[in-house]
């Protein structure tokens, strides 16, 4: 059997069995009529738009992640640098030297969803491949090693005083475990994750592609914690306390009229989530998802629901702060901003 037909076969087996693999349409369509249906009680198509009436489109798409992060006090986030109209890798090295930056660190869009475009950047080299990818708008952060990722699901209702942490998901790094028989390259044909990204990877690691690992060694694959990337989603409810959800009250209270969103964030253990020390790397809002329905094995139905919940709540928030006098974002408006997030998103 051909090389290329061999892993077309496996990857569409690998995602034949897990839903989490699947396609973003194949998932949400349910929630595509459950939409269309608190549209129709709105009278609003984009009745989200009111969720977090100081974020555009209350940060379904469209936002500037650079804004919305830094209503945050600088010591709960990554000391970051706005980059617009990045003419040369030169001009970016002077920005990043004016204001004092070093490698390792990483770069991601102004305006973007899902990780798109996010890369860890180590030279000059980087920011060349990087710059030639888009001329979009992008955010300059210090690269935060901390062993614990974490993704923290906040929602507040406007009527009521205090909020809630919702849902937490745990972020477990693309990695594979040596035996001292298998190649590096054999070891990511092996695991299922890594083998759906095995042409980054055998781009990534080429020198090493035939180097067998020693037995227990571990090798991460990927530092950045996104699903697409291969990170796994694990569900992390048993973090979710009284004291875990006070302490994001306050957090989110720090920024402005901000009701329903999550968190993603490092800290050095579990418990600095309830009084040591944070960083948190990006603040999405109504947009984002309760990413812990992606724990391996959830069945789908679950997820569904957790979802359905989910936009539930949205709905609830947002007319609320509708009656407040927090209008909706018109249908023409939300078309200019959706346009703009396209050509931002190289579409």
């Amino acid at each position: 059997m051909k090389p290329g037909i061999r892993l077309y076969l496996k990857r569409f087996f690998i995602r034949l069995r897990a839903w989490e693999f699947w396609p973003f349409w194949a998932v949400q369509f349910p929630l595509f009529i459950y939409w269309l249906w608190l549209s129709i009680k709105a009278r609003s198509l984009l009745f989200f738009s009111a969720s977090n009436p100081s974020i555009v489109m209350g940060g379904m798409f469209g936002e500037s992640k650079y804004s919305v992060l830094n209503q945050l006090p600088e010591e709960l986030i990554p000391r970051s640098l706005l980059i617009t109209d990045a003419l040369s890798t030169a001009h970016v090295m002077e920005l990043l030297q004016i204001n004092g930056f070093s490698f390792p660190l990483i770069f991601k869009p102004d305006i973007g969803e899902r990780g798109f475009r996010v890369k860890r950047i180590d030279s000059s080299d980087d920011i060349t491949r990087y710059l030639e990818e888009s001329q979009a708008d992008f955010i300059v952060q210090d690269l935060v090693d901390w062993p614990v990722e974490c993704g923290v699901f906040y929602t507040r209702f406007p009527e009521e005083e205090a909020g809630r942490v919702t849902s937490v998901v745990v972020k477990d790094m693309l990695s594979v475990t040596g035996n001292g028989k298998h190649t590096l390259g054999e070891l990511i044909w092996n695991n299922s994750r890594a083998a759906l990204q095995w042409e980054r990877l055998q781009q990534a690691f080429s020198l090493n592609w035939d180097e067998v690992i020693p037995s227990g060694e571990i090798r991460v694959l990927n530092s950045i914690g996104n699903h697409c990337l291969g990170t796994t989603f694990l569900d992390g409810k048993h973090l979710i306390s009284e004291a875990l959800s006070h302490r994001f009250d306050l957090i989110s209270k720090q920024m402005a009229e901000f009701y329903f969103g999550r968190f993603d964030l490092r800290c050095p253990t579990f418990d600095d989530l309830l009084k040591g020390p944070i960083k948190i790397l990006e603040v999405n809002g109504c947009g984002a998802e309760p990413a812990h329905i992606y724990h391996p094995g959830t069945p789908l139905l679950s997820a569904w629901k957790e979802l359905f919940r989910h936009w539930s709540n949205l709905y609830t928030i947002s007319y609320q702060n509708h009656l407040r006098g927090y209008r909706y974002t018109s249908f023409s408006d939300g078309l200019k901003i959706f346009r703009n997030f396209r050509r931002q998103m190289g579409a």
